[in-house]
């Protein structure tokens, strides 16, 4: 395995998310999977950069959820970031609710 592909999302991983959107009967190709998985890898490694200089300016070094979603919203991609925030909150409400119930 070289460098390039430990920064890959596993291709197994990208085709199963492709396969849930398109219609059961569709066939991708081995050179669609490859595309998408370079294309998310490099979508993924942009925005985490993106919060990870934020982070560093902040002297922090710890990439949380809030530094993704406001990545996201500094990249331009708004409506990713308005989902993405509403599905941090409640997953910490769930978080806090799990916590409760096991104290």
């Amino acid at each position: 395995m070289t460098d390039e592909n430990d920064r890959l999302l596993p291709i197994a991983n990208v085709w199963r998310m492709m396969k849930k959107i398109l219609p059961p009967n569709a066939k991708i190709s081995k050179e669609a999977k490859e595309t998408m998985q370079e294309c998310a890898s490099e979508f993924i490694c942009f925005v985490t950069g993106e919060a990870s200089d934020r982070c560093h300016k902040e002297n922090r070094k710890t990439v949380n959820g809030d530094d993704i979603c406001w990545a996201l919203s500094s990249l331009g991609f708004d409506n990713y970031s308005d989902i993405m925030l509403t599905y941090l909150h409640r997953l910490r409400e769930i978080h806090t609710q799990r916590a409760k119930q096991q104290n």
